[in-house]
């Protein structure tokens, strides 16, 4: 494709922005399929009491899609966008089978490695080729809709497995929905998306003609986005302990909603609000940040969060777990596209897709981190506790990003 019959920009890009939501609409989905009912699975079907060991699903999922992120940013640049994303999509092919026969537990944590090396391949992708898209304007618009798609996603499939578990049990059936997502998200990566590297060297041209196409090395990358940068340092942060308050949430709030009599249904329910809130506000908040700047959105939302978790842990019944779900999910859409946003801000696009790579392998290792520790705290001092950690630990995060981080949305990439 030549450069000068690409153009930048969401309208410019409709179609395959459009077609990308919806392949990443499925990539959520398939996280879905466990959010509601896999905890129930561990302890009536495997006998599994240990929180830490329940947990040990979300630990793996974290730790492989933490490092895939890493390597797709990566293999993106190095083979094209279009053949990770299909690939991503292969690796997916056993997990629902899996999770729908599985003997053993121990089969169900493989399952997850699997999914997480997917889920690693699938949406690092699908957010670097929407950045690809729009260039250098409306990033937050875009991210807003890319996690839109992902993660109302995740709510509809956590709602429909859980009534599907309560009506007809907990395994096989609610894991069939599974094989409709992977067959749906292959077809379209394989026969409907297209490339979208050449919109990078459109954009090095034309906003970047006098920038060296050759960036940093990939250990200087790594360096900036982890800890010498003050802006990428401080959204890697922020990103880590978002999803370490997710990973808490995915595990313990299911045991926590069960542990004050609620049914499968209206753990379903409950699990849902979250990423349903989040999912849908991000359109707004994504866009938001295109106009009032992300460093306080990010600050406001992660404390917004800490006030969300805190009110779960002392709700006792269905309204206050809802209004703690609620809060969460709106903190969680302020910080979520936003993170990415400013990361497309401060990268230049020579070495942008290594660098959400980079902040996606912090992010994403926050799910074993906050799965390890909230199985691990309420083993030893109960699910409150657990829960009260976390949102201290999320409170702290937006304190650091506050202290820490300039407004990037000005920023000229360097």
């Amino acid at each position: 494709m030549a450069t000068a019959s690409i153009q930048l920009g969401l309208r410019e890009n409709l179609g395959q922005f459009s077609l990308l939501v919806l392949v990443n609409a499925f990539v959520g989905a398939m996280v879905g399929l466990e959010r509601s009912i896999l905890p129930a699975i561990a302890e009536q079907e495997f006998h599994i009491a240990a929180r830490a060991a329940i947990l040990s699903f979300i630990v793996v999922f974290g730790i492989t899609k933490a490092l895939t992120n890493y390597v797709a940013g990566r293999l993106s640049d190095r083979f094209g966008r279009k053949h990770v994303l299909v690939a991503g999509w292969l690796v997916a092919i056993p997990v629902p089978f899996v999770l729908m026969w599985a003997p053993a537990w121990h089969w169900v944590v493989a399952a997850n490695v699997l999914l997480g090396v997917s889920q690693g391949l699938t949406w690092s992708t699908t957010v670097i080729m929407k950045i690809d898209l729009v260039g250098p304007k409306r990033r937050g618009l875009a991210m807003g809709l890319n996690e839109f798609s992902g993660y109302f996603a995740v709510a509809g499939s956590a709602l429909a497995t859980g009534w599907i578990a309560a009506h007809y049990g907990l395994r096989p059936a609610p894991f069939s929905l599974g094989i409709v997502y992977v067959a749906a998200g292959l077809l379209l990566s394989v026969f409907a998306v297209r490339e979208t590297r050449h919109h990078v060297t459109h954009e090095l041209r034309a906003h970047h003609p006098a920038t060296p196409v050759h960036g940093p090395n990939q250990g200087e990358i790594f360096r900036r986005t982890s800890l010498t940068d003050r802006n990428l340092s401080s959204v890697s942060q922020a990103g880590l302990v978002n999803n370490l308050n997710d990973g808490m949430a995915w595990g313990l709030f299911p045991m926590v909603f069960a542990a004050a009599g609620m049914n499968l249904a209206q753990i379903g329910m409950l699990a849902a609000i979250y990423p349903a809130v989040w999912g849908m506000a991000q359109i707004v908040t994504g866009a938001l940040s295109d106009r009032v700047g992300r460093k306080w959105l990010i600050v406001l939302g992660m404390w917004v969060q800490a006030v969300g978790i805190a009110i779960t842990a002392v709700a006792a019944g269905v309204v206050g777990f809802a209004l703690g779900a609620v809060l969460l999910g709106l903190g969680t859409a302020m910080v979520y596209p936003t993170l990415l946003a400013a990361i497309g801000d401060v990268a230049h696009p020579s070495w942008r897709a290594s660098a959400v790579g980079v902040y996606r392998l912090w992010r994403d290792l926050g799910y074993a981190v906050g799965a390890l520790l909230a199985g691990i705290t309420a083993d030893m001092f109960g699910l409150a506790a657990a829960v009260w950690l976390v949102a201290g630990l999320t409170l702290l995060s937006g304190v650091i990003a506050a202290v820490r981080m300039t407004e990037t949305l000005a920023t000229q990439s360097a």
